[in-house]
């Protein structure tokens, strides 16, 4: 059996008891980096083997991991932060499970948009959650299609990428299309930031930004 475990998106109490039981329960734990997640077991008082799964490795080892779940191991999916799956790595393994018919049991847990999405201020009722932009090839085609979205947009970002990101936003979707930037979520130094595109590139200009952040950007009206 295969278990997909959210983690906290910061702050280590964001955990749920069944997901720190079942991290007890099973053979092996999976994970992108295995010095983040040693932090997190110690801190539940977790001893399992940890093994790394991540974007640069999960195409050569996938079947080798499916090979041991079908050979009777139990092994829990995690990942740095969040639900694994979401902008993070999970769709290969599952479709190999399923492929396998080996059980997945995915538990709810931290995602960083929700939180970001629901104080927006911006209509939560429809929306479509893209990720990280791709940074050079077909960025321009996604923007151009996106500027016609009506429902609301969910991003994420890097903040050494958040100004130019904004900036691109406004010259698709215009200058005063409503935005809310979200950083440091669940954390000591948490910041909901609303405005207008154009404001909002204006005010991180004159700030530094650490850690990922969330986007979330009106629809076309």
């Amino acid at each position: 059996m295969l278990y997909l475990v959210p983690t906290p998106i910061g702050n280590l109490k964001d955990i749920t008891l069944r997901a720190i039981e079942v991290l007890k329960s099973v053979d092996l734990i999976l994970c992108e980096d295995t010095r983040t997640s040693s932090k997190l077991l110690k801190h539940y008082e977790i001893e399992k083997p940890l093994s790394p799964y991540h974007q640069h490795n999960e195409h050569k080892i996938v079947d080798h991991i499916a090979d041991q779940l079908s050979a009777g191991k139990t092994m829990a999916l995690i990942t740095d932060a969040g639900t694994p799956g979401i902008s993070d790595p999970a769709f290969l393994l599952v479709r190999t499970c399923i492929q396998r018919a080996i059980k997945i049991v995915s538990l709810p847990g931290a995602v960083a948009f929700i939180p970001a999405l629901v104080n927006s201020g911006i209509p939560t009722n429809r929306f479509v959650f893209e990720g990280f932009l791709p940074p050079k090839k077909g960025r321009q085609t996604l923007l151009k299609k996106l500027a016609e979205e009506e429902r609301t947009m969910v991003f994420y970002e890097s903040p050494m990428r958040l100004v130019k990101t904004l900036e691109e936003f406004s010259i698709y979707f215009g200058v005063d299309r409503p935005c809310s930037v979200s950083r440091e979520l669940t954390k000591m130094f948490e910041e909901n930031k609303q405005g207008t595109l154009q404001e909002l590139a204006t005010y991180f200009k004159l700030k530094t930004v650490k850690g990922e952040l969330v986007i979330v950007v009106g629809g076309k009206q």
